[in-house]
């Protein structure tokens, strides 16, 4: 009985080694990377933006697009300023608009910066 413990306490105590050892973490990615559509690349793109230039700046540079080329997301404001009023004309304003590229697989900010 004595040498079945022994045994059992060895190999619990191998297996709690190998498990505590183990260097590889859990983690999900998902089929379509962590940024699969435009609107989560343009949310991501905003996160970054606001606190750069400012919430109120970049609410300016609405509506926001989002292209995929070669599995980077690039996401600009727009120049174009919706107008509150019902039937208004849009606006055409002078200046740059915020730009950020995104990794599609990672979620990476490869490169965010605004025109003049």
């Amino acid at each position: 009985m004595k040498k079945i413990l022994s045994i059992f306490i060895a190999i619990a105590s191998l297996a709690c080694v190998v498990v505590a050892g183990s260097t590889e973490k859990h983690t999900y990615k998902p089929e379509d990377g962590y940024v699969p559509d435009e609107e989560t690349a343009i949310a991501i793109a905003v996160a970054v933006w606001n606190p750069i230039y400012g919430q109120e700046k970049i609410e300016k540079e609405k509506p926001y697009k989002a292209t995929l080329s070669n599995g980077v997301w690039i996401v600009s404001g727009s120049l174009l300023q919706s107008q509150v009023k019902s039937g208004a004309r849009p606006k055409i304003k002078l200046g740059g608009v915020a730009i950020a590229e995104i990794s599609k697989s990672d979620g990476a900010i490869l490169r965010v910066s605004h025109g003049k």
